[in-house]
C-alpha cells in the first residue's frame, strides 16, 4: 500500500493515470471548491471515495498534514534510464543524478526544483537511499506524477554510460574552487548531487567533467 497526501499531490496524480488507485479517502469535515472538484474528478474516473472523520484520516497518513485528503494507490512506477533521456524537454538534455540522498523532504524538494527547471528526469540509488514515498510526493507539490525518476544500482557506472551517450557530468562539490557559474551549460548534462552528510562519493567525483560549488 502507498499514499499519497495532500490536494495538489492526489490531483497530479489522477492526471497521470501512472499509478492504479485503490481508494481516495476524504475527511467528512472539510468543505472547499478544490476538495469538491477532486471528488468529482474521482467519481468521473470511477475511483472510490471514502469519508473518514479527521481523526481516522490521521490514523491513516501517520499524523503528517494531508489537507484532508489521502489516496490508497499502488506504488510510483519507476522509469528506465532510457526513457528519462528520451523525456527531452529542450535543447539539451538535463538530467538531475543524486548520489545517495537520504531525507525524502530533500528528496522531495528537488524533484518540484527539477520539474521548475525543465529539467528531463531524476535518477536516484536503489539502495541506501530515499525513494520515493507519500512525504516524497507530498514536499514534491505532485511533481513525482510527471517528472521520469529511475532507479540504478551503481550511480557511477550509471555516468560511464551517460558519457556514451554524449552526457557531460557536472558534480556539486562545496570545496570545489569553480563556481556553477562558470560552467556553460549549453550542453547534455548530468548534474549529480550528493548525500546530505558526505557529499559525493569519491569514485562519483572521478567521473565528473566538471566539479562545481553554489556560492
Amino acid at each position: 500500500m502507498h499514499l499519497i497526501y495532500g490536494i495538489n499531490s492526489v490531483s497530479e496524480a489522477l492526471k497521470t493515470r501512472g499509478r492504479a488507485f485503490e481508494f481516495v479517502s476524504i475527511a467528512k469535515e472539510r468543505h472547499d471548491l478544490r476538495l469538491q472538484r477532486l471528488i468529482e474528478e474521482c467519481r468521473r474516473m470511477g475511483l472510490p471515495v471514502r469519508f473518514m472523520a479527521r481523526a481516522e484520516l490521521d490514523r491513516l497518513a501517520g499524523n503528517v498534514a494531508h489537507q484532508g485528503v489521502v489516496a490508497v494507490t499502488s506504488a510510483k512506477q519507476y522509469s528506465d534510464i532510457d526513457d528519462v533521456i528520451a523525456a527531452k524537454r529542450g535543447t539539451y538534455s538535463l538530467v538531475v543524478i543524486l548520489d545517495g540522498l537520504e531525507d525524502p523532504h530533500n528528496l522531495g524538494a528537488i524533484i518540484r526544483t527539477s520539474d521548475a527547471a525543465a529539467a528531463d528526469g531524476l535518477i536516484i540509488p536503489e539502495r541506501r537511499a530515499a525513494g520515493v514515498s507519500g512525504t516524497v510526493t507530498k514536499v514534491s507539490s505532485g511533481a513525482t506524477a510527471h517528472v521520469p525518476i529511475a532507479r540504478v544500482s551503481n550511480v557511477a557506472r550509471t555516468l560511464q554510460d551517460l558519457k556514451t551517450r554524449n552526457f557531460w557530468i557536472v558534480g556539486l562539490d562545496e570545496r570545489a574552487p569553480e563556481t556553477y557559474d562558470s560552467v556553460d551549460f549549453n550542453m547534455n548534462c548530468a548534474l549529480v548531487l550528493g548525500s546530505e552528510g558526505k557529499g559525493l562519493h569519491e569514485l562519483v567525483k572521478r567521473h565528473c567533467d566538471f566539479l562545481v560549488s553554489i556560492p
